[in-house]
This record gives structure tokens, C-alpha cells and sequence, in this order.
């Protein structure tokens, strides 16, 4: 994908690709190279359906959508999933190509209608298959690869970034039911069960566009009680790495812990309620009860240190959307270097949110590196003032 094609996309485009309500003529391209960052693009409409739903659910509820701590989590956990990018191809594209150009058994047509629909319905069936699997442990993205034996890579690709850009907008609370909709397209309300940790939500609505998987293949469920958000074990945590790694671990710890040869591989190849002589994603019954009570885990933090922690959050979003907008001019040096600068912006706040001992420490060697990026020529003045200061501290 090519970060220069960006130039090419309306702004009726880029309101239009949210809702995945693009037309194949417009979004056809002949090469990868020709494909726009499609994700990139949708970062001001990110921030502006964010603040949209703000409005509404202080208006409809008299009180914002969600707490700040988890928005900051949520999106950190967004953040994260696109740094690989800055220096490779994602894994998924980089086999499809690979498939493509060694194995496709026949070359559809790019510029057809008739292949951009398909490949609309390849992406999203594909999507439904490896979001179930991921839920049970086996996260490999196999399931796109059949497609690149006769759908060219450019198609492929803007059909990937659209199914992740449609999922944005389904996470929402302020959108109820829908009518007819719901029997075709995932909504709000399917998507809200499957985050759901209520023993009726468990392992139902993996569907990325299409809600018809989830019914044809028996995982559909209704939003038909309240809903209550989170994992069956919570973690309790808002630093990013363990948010992002601490399944991974379990699994590790679970792996070693395990007796049989056989049990460690379905540690690694069945559900996380998996157990010896247990079925492949465990029993229901020892999914934790809820009663609609329970009191999510929230930051104790002042309020002028969450204001902080936004003001800090704020700085890194700019910061790293400039990466991504300038990583074509930047050598592979500089770039591993913002992302480290990142991912420690990230971990500080999470660390400043919960609380821990040694929060100060690294914050405050956090701002130390900033400065010294900055003076070396690593970082733009992002806030005017800083850049008056260096230049007064030049006058003595």
C-alpha cells in the first residue's frame, strides 16, 4: 500500500470507506503500489465518531460513553496492532503475495466488479474463520490464503483495510437496534455480545461485516440482557504490554504446567477453558457468573494526573501519526527509535494509571529521552512552546 496514493481519496471517500460504502470503480487499482493507506486515512474520523459519540451519549444519558482509562487502553491496544507496519508488510499480505505469485491457479480480472464483490465475500468469510480461531488460541491468518490463488493482491488489500475500518463504528453503545439490518450486517448491538463476558456472550458474533457466518455456522447469539464488558478473568491492569501479552504468557505458563505430550499441543491448539478430558473451548459452567453489578476496574489516579495522562497520550498520537506519515524519508534507525519512544509513552501512562511504584521513575526518564530526542534532531516541536524555549536557552 502506498502512502502517496492517499492524495487520491475524496472526503466522501473517506467517510464513505467507514461504513464500507465504496464503490468498485473507485477503489480498484491494478497494483499494490496504487492501493492507499486506507487506515491512515481514517484517523481524523476515528477521533471524530469518538467525539461524536461523546456528544450524543451526553445528551441521550447525561454521561460520556465510557471511562477515560479504558479509552486510553483501547486505543494504546490499536496503536500497538500498526507498529509492525513502519517497517513491513503486514504477515497476512506478505504470504497472500507470496501464494499469489507462486501458486494462483487462474487471474481474475482487477477492474471488475464482479471480482471486487467477491473478494468483499472472500475477506469477510475469511475474517469470520480466523477471528473464531484466534478466540481459540490459533491466531494465524491461513484462512485469506485460498484467495490468492485467483484474486490479485490489490484487490485483496483494500478489502482487508475496509473490513477492519467497518469495525470501528460497531463499537459503540449509543446505536441500538437496527430492524432488518441486523439480519445481514454485524451492528452495534451483535458486536456488544461478543465482547460480552455474560455466560450467553461467550464465543458468539465473530462476524466482521456479514452477521449471516455467525448464523450459518451456530455462533449467533442476540443481545437479549445486559451486557457486561471484559474478559471471564480480568486482568485488572492498564500497561500495555500486559493488555497486549498476558494470554500469551498463560499459555507459556499453561504449556509447562500441563502433563502429556499431547495436552501441552491442545494447551496451544484448543479454547482457554481447555482442560484434560474437558471439550475443545472447556465447560460453561465454569464461566464466572454475572450479575450486572459488577464494578469495572478503574484508575484511583487524581484528575489532574489524567489530564496529564491525556496531554501526554495526545503528543504520542501526533508523534506517531507523523511517523507513519514521514517513514518513506526516515531510515529503518530512526524509525525503530520513534517506536521504541512510543511504545515507552504508552507503557509510562499505563504504569502512571495504575498506580505503580516505579511509575515516577519512568516517567520522569520518559521525559528526559523526549528532550534528548528532540535536541538531536529526532522530534519536531510539537508544542510551540517547547521550540521557543530551545531557542531562548541559544541566546545564554
Amino acid at each position: 500500500m502506498n502512502p502517496e496514493a492517499q492524495q487520491d481519496v475524496s472526503v466522501s471517500q473517506k467517510i464513505r470507506m467507514m461504513f464500507y460504502m465504496m464503490k468498485p470503480n473507485e477503489t480498484s487499482f491494478q497494483t499494490l503500489e496504487e492501493v492507499p493507506d486506507y487506515v491512515k486515512q481514517a484517523t481524523p474520523f476515528f477521533i471524530s465518531l469518538m467525539l461524536l459519540e461523546l456528544v450524543i451519549s451526553w445528551i441521550l444519558k447525561g454521561k460520556p460513553p465510557g471511562r477515560l482509562d479504558d479509552a486510553l487502553t483501547s486505543i494504546s491496544a490499536g496503536v500497538f496492532s500498526r507498529l509492525p507496519s513502519l517497517f513491513s508488510r503486514s504477515i497476512e499480505l506478505t504470504t497472500y503475495i507470496y501464494v499469489w505469485e507462486n501458486y494462483r491457479l487462474i487471474n481474475l480480472p482487477w477492474d471488475s466488479p464482479w471480482t471486487w464483490y467477491l473478494t468483499f465475500l472472500g475477506v469477510d468469510f475469511g475474517y469470520y474463520w480466523f477471528h473464531r480461531m484466534a478466540h481459540g488460541k490459533l491466531q494465524i491468518k491461513m484462512f485469506y490464503s485460498p484467495l490468492a490463488l485467483f484474486i490479485p493482491p490489490s484487490v485483496y488489500a483494500v478489502h482487508l483495510q475496509f473490513n477492519l475500518l467497518y469495525q470501528f463504528w460497531i463499537h459503540t453503545e449509543v446505536i441500538n437496534n437496527l430492524g432488518p439490518l441486523e439480519l445481514i450486517i454485524n451492528t452495534p448491538s451483535h458486536h456488544r455480545v461478543h465482547h460480552g463476558r455474560n455466560r450467553y456472550c461467550i464465543d458468539k458474533n465473530y462476524a466482521g461485516v456479514l452477521i449471516i457466518w455467525d448464523r450459518i455456522f451456530g455462533t449467533f447469539e442476540a443481545e437479549n440482557e445486559k451486557v457486561v464488558y471484559g474478559l471471564t478473568h480480568p486482568i485488572n491492569t492498564f500497561e500495555p504490554f500486559q493488555v497486549q501479552f498476558h494470554h500469551l504468557v498463560y499459555i507459556w505458563t499453561t504449556f509447562w504446567a500441563t502433563p502429556g505430550f499431547f495436552n501441552k499441543f491442545s494447551v496451544i491448539f484448543k479454547g482457554p477453558g481447555w482442560g484434560p478430558g474437558k471439550p475443545r473451548l472447556g465447560l460453561s459452567e465454569e464461566i464466572p457468573e454475572v450479575t450486572g453489578k459488577e464494578v469495572p476496574f478503574s484508575s484511583s489516579v487524581s484528575h489532574l494526573l489524567k489530564i496529564y495522562a491525556v496531554v501526554q497520550f495526545a503528543l504520542m498520537l501526533a508523534f506517531y501519526e507523523e511517523t507513519f506519515a514521514d517513514k518513506a524519508a526516515l531510515s529503518q534507525a530512526t524509525v525503530l527509535l520513534r517506536v521504541c519512544f512510543i511504545i515507552l509513552t504508552l507503557t509510562s501512562i499505563g504504569f502512571l494509571l495504575d498506580q505503580r511504584p516505579k511509575a515516577a521513575v519512568l516517567e520522569t526518564f520518559r521525559c528526559l529521552v523526549f528532550l534528548m530526542l528532540y535536541r538531536i534532531g529526532h522530534l519536531k516541536p510539537l508544542i510551540p512552546s517547547l521550540s521557543f524555549a530551545f531557542e531562548v536557552r541559544h541566546l545564554f
